[in-house]
């Protein structure tokens, strides 16, 4: 997780993405102040449920407000592969830390054994951006990717072809048939459970091919609608603490637009679940809890 120390509304992405908001009446330093706090309790309340965090501090000078959302310019991939991402904002390329990586290695004693850099594909106008574009089944090596300006088609057959994973890709659109920026808004998939937003594709093929794929896992399907996605009921993460449970991190806004019988549902698959509030980092930046974290895998 990268603590920031300039976050705010970012012009550069807000045309493709509309999940951001400007709300008047609140400074710029407030705005950093307040998702300073949020930042600071998440890892609190994460570490209190014993998940190691490893958390680097982003600095001031350039600016970068997008910092908080590490997981969409590096990914870490089991077997301690890293990939680096091609992001569309330029001022999001900024964002890219050889810093923070060697930290990954010489502080908290992460390996890196093998780097994979897509970054290249920017110059060609390629874009996909690390777990915000794709959502991986690491478990049935299968990778998803809602077709969007963030996320080159090209590009994400590229990735499959590298990590020798089946790729199933789709169009996605808002009720106002706006491209969704990112596909971990509208789909997450854990060891046993799958939330997905099947409304979001208009394309009856592609809508069947994403079931069939989502069936066959066994695992159990939560169906949302696409008011719940724009709560970001979507943007959700499994992880695993120090103990061997398993928790399904959100955020208050997504807990609170899901049904009781959908967190009936997460609940009874013998997982956790974790609720922290961020209204500021996702009003302004337009992301959830899920894109704050760049899950690290053994």
């Amino acid at each position: 997780m990268v603590r920031p120390a300039a976050f705010g509304y970012n012009p550069q992405t807000a045309e493709s993405n509309k999940f951001q908001k400007v709300v008047g009446g609140i400074s710029p330093n407030e705005i950093q102040a307040k998702a300073t706090r949020e930042f600071d309790n998440v890892v609190d309340v994460l570490e209190a449920n014993g998940i190691t965090v490893f958390v680097e501090n982003d600095t001031p000078d350039p600016v970068k407000p997008d910092a908080i959302f590490p997981n969409n310019w590096v990914g870490f991939h089991p077997g301690k592969r890293v990939l680096l991402y091609p992001m569309l904002a330029e001022n999001r390329r900024l964002e890219r830390s050889e810093y923070i990586l060697r930290n990954m290695e010489a502080l908290h004693g992460y390996t890196i054994n093998e780097l994979t850099d897509f970054t290249y594909l920017e110059k060609e106008g390629m874009y996909l951006e690390g777990t915000g574009s794709v959502v991986f089944d690491h478990a049935n090596k299968t990778a998803y990717c809602g077709i969007s300006p963030r996320s080159n088609s090209k590009a994400f057959k590229l990735l499959c072809t590298t990590l020798h994973y089946t790729g199933v890709e789709f169009h996605i659109h808002d009720a106002n048939r706006f491209p969704v920026y990112h596909t971990n808004v509208m789909l997450s998939i854990g060891s046993d459970y799958i939330v997905v937003c099947f409304d979001a594709i208009s394309n009856k093929e592609e809508r069947g091919n994403l079931l069939q794929s989502l069936i066959w896992t066994g695992k159990d399907i939560v169906k949302i609608s696409l008011e719940q996605m724009e709560s970001f009921c979507g943007n959700i993460l499994e992880l695993t603490n120090a103990d061997g449970d398993k928790l399904i991190v959100m955020s208050d806004t997504a807990y609170k637009a899901f049904t009781p019988s959908q967190l009936q549902t997460i609940k009874t698959i013998g997982t956790k679940i974790i609720n922290v509030p961020i209204p500021t980092i996702e009003e302004y930046g337009g992301g959830s809890l899920r894109c704050m974290l760049a899950e690290v895998f053994d």
